[in-house]
């Protein structure tokens, strides 16, 4: 390459070496490669020259434009990703950290709800147990003595995930946490005595339903569970909750697949002004039974030597009675004032001495 090539080119990597913005490497861009460019400029002299010497001169100026159009485009790129450093670190925000001029946040009324539900079964010397959202059909419905055919499953064959290749197994997002009893029973030697909440998930929308929510149950296992258990376990749970001693509780004979005999639980309510444990009324919020043999024979328990029961309540539902919140889908709209307004304080705890 000729001197003055060389010379041209290191001026201009000098120049963008010294470049500090994008203004400034952008007049450093046009004043090499625009219109009125100095490679420009010797690009088109080449048709003024001999036809020996513009052959090399074109070669060797093609080879120069290709290497400064790399070495522009690099510190263009460098200074961009440098400018944008630059901006995210003046503009990060701390969110651990309230915004200024706000109030304290909250706790969401179903984290409380949560929070209050395990205080409770904790202080029966339950322990909390989890499990993943998305579920094998077989953990979600045959386990629990759902099979393909079965009626029970109309209100559930909803979010099904798309097969993965090599795994055998159908995938849905659970529709239940009962999943997390089955894992419970399958990795644990009873006694077992377990509550799992978390999310869940069905084609439901409306008022009182969503296509995701929370739910809580629990499952007891031991050798002489009787529904005596299962009665004082569920009767101590609400009249705590709802801070009522008094509460009228009353049991009545349902149907689930999973559990043998099943009961329906209701609390005492007043239909005309809505509050819990007075009037004439009831109010189903939640349903329970002892275990069917069949459940327990999945797991691997012999039901001549274990029994246990299962209970599951909507997390929402009971958070909806507990704080006079009319509509479930408020839950999800993100309004802080909705939140300032039944939120509870984040630093106080969910304890039985607060009457929870």
């Amino acid at each position: 390459m000729s001197d003055d090539l060389e010379i041209l080119r290191q001026e201009v990597l000098s120049e963008l070496a010294g470049a500090a913005d994008m203004r400034a490497w952008d007049a450093v861009r046009v004043g090499t490669l625009g219109k009125s460019g100095r490679l420009t400029a010797l690009l088109k002299a080449l048709g003024k020259m001999a036809p020996d010497e513009r052959k090399a001169r074109g070669v060797a100026l093609n080879r120069l434009r290709d290497d400064l159009t790399r070495a522009i485009e690099d510190r263009g790129q460098a200074l961009d990703a440098a400018a944008l450093e630059a901006r995210l670190v003046a503009e990060r925000v701390d969110v651990s950290l309230p915004p200024p001029g706000t109030a304290q946040g909250a706790i969401h009324p179903i984290s409380r709800a949560v929070e209050e539900m395990t205080a409770i079964f904790g202080a029966m010397g339950f322990s909390v147990a989890e499990g993943p959202d998305i579920e094998t059909d077989w953990h979600n419905f045959s386990a629990l003595n759902t099979p393909d055919h079965h009626p029970a499953r109309t209100d559930h064959d909803t979010f099904y995930l798309p097969p993965v290749p090599g795994l055998d197994v159908a995938r849905v997002l659970r529709t239940q946490t009962s999943g997390v009893q089955i894992r419970t029973m399958l990795s644990q030697k009873p006694p077992i005595r377990v509550i799992c909440p978390g999310r869940t998930y069905r084609a439901d929308h409306d008022a009182t339903h969503s296509p995701m929510f929370h739910q809580c149950e629990g499952l007891v296992i031991g050798q002489d569970i009787t529904l005596g258990h299962l009665k004082g376990c569920l009767i101590e749970f609400l009249r705590v909750f709802f801070d009522k001693p008094d509460l009228p509780v009353r049991f009545r004979s349902s149907y689930f697949p999973f559990t043998e005999p099943s009961m329906e639980v209701d609390i005492g309510w007043s239909r005309r002004t809505g509050e819990i444990g007075g009037g004439e009324d009831w109010l189903e919020v939640l349903g329970s039974g002892m275990v069917h043999a069949r459940v327990l024979a999945n797991c691997g328990l012999d039901s001549r030597e274990w029994q246990g029961f299962a209970f599951g309540m909507g997390v929402e539902r009971l958070a909806m009675l507990k704080n006079g919140i009319p509509d479930l889908r408020s839950f999800y709209e993100s309004d802080i004032r909705w939140l300032r307004h039944y939120g509870s304080d984040p630093l106080a705890p969910a304890l039985l001495h607060e009457g929870v």
